[in-house]
């Protein structure tokens, strides 16, 4: 047989239900407080509820006032908070007791620079920043230094240039143009895996193209037969050369310091595919700068 339920049963059932509907709604206005900005620490606030019959006979429950309007009419019915805005004002206490970025240690001042706005966008400046430069660095240009006075004197020891390496992709090399490039197999073996110039990149100057026939007699360079204007180099060579024919894919390189440069009347002819790019202009030292003699 069922029976029903005694009061102080039901009475009690009611109290923990009230309980419960309670706690639901001061947790959802912690929340609310929890993500407000500091403005509503003395706004008019105001949480009014009906009074409402809960669980049939149930219990009436006064609304939070959470206003600071003393001359509220229905103060009676209003259940006044407190501490309004309560964690608006620990969250102030907590930013007093902050300690100041002069008393952090150095790692905690890294971490509280990478923490900030500030950090974030420089951290973000700096990485796009290295990377549009290695990508001029590996696709586009790059800096070059000249350790010997092999192409003296278009250069000097000390002189730094840039290096265009695009061109050489559409357009093919032609005679009297700089270039540095990827020791040969040839100058490796001669000077030796082991030595270090043998891992060295090189700068000398075109002075003949596939197909081309060259040679070296009296001092001065013959390509083609006919002789060449060469302003740019330091002297006449002392040695003669040829006559040789330019196989394809391959050009030959000489230094304009003629008598002081391993270059292809020493050991032979370079693969267009070593050439690493164009030297376009020498920007340093200051009173170097330009492209006299790379043309």
């Amino acid at each position: 047989m069922v029976t029903s339920s005694s009061p102080s049963r039901r009475m009690f059932i009611k109290w923990a239900m009230a309980s419960a509907v309670v706690v639901l709604c001061c947790a959802s206005n912690n929340n609310v407080m929890a993500f407000n900005s500091p403005r509503h620490h003395n706004s008019q606030l105001r949480l009014r509820h009906s009074t409402t019959n809960i669980i049939n006979r149930g219990i009436n429950i006064r609304p939070l006032w959470m206003s600071d309007d003393k001359n509220n009419d229905n103060n009676d019915d209003f259940i006044q908070d407190p501490n309004p805005g309560g964690l608006n004002q620990w969250a102030e206490e907590d930013t007093n007791n902050k300690k100041s970025f002069e008393d952090l240690s150095f790692i905690e001042q890294i971490q509280e620079w990478f923490a900030s706005p500030e950090g974030k966008e420089d951290v973000k400046t700096y990485i796009t920043s290295l990377g549009i430069a290695l990508i001029l660095r590996l696709l586009i240009i790059e800096p070059r230094y000249i350790p010997s006075l092999s192409m003296y004197p278009t250069f000097e020891v000390g002189d730094q240039l840039a290096v265009e390496k695009v061109t050489k992709r559409v357009r093919p090399f032609s005679r009297r143009e700089v270039v540095v490039f990827n020791p040969p197999e040839t100058f490796r073996n001669l000077v030796g895996e082991s030595n270090r110039k043998a891992k060295e990149a090189l700068i000398k100057r075109i002075v003949a193209v596939e197909g081309d026939t060259v040679v070296v007699k009296g001092g001065k360079l013959f390509v083609n037969g006919d002789e060449q204007d060469e302003p740019f180099k330091a002297e006449d060579a002392e040695y003669e050369f040829g006559p040789v024919l330019v196989p394809p894919g391959e050009v030959l390189v000489l230094g304009d310091n003629r008598n002081h440069s391993l270059d292809g009347h020493i050991w032979g002819f370079l693969p267009v595919e070593n050439v690493i790019g164009r030297a376009v202009f020498v920007y340093w030292p200051p009173w170097r700068v330009g492209t006299t003699g790379m043309y």
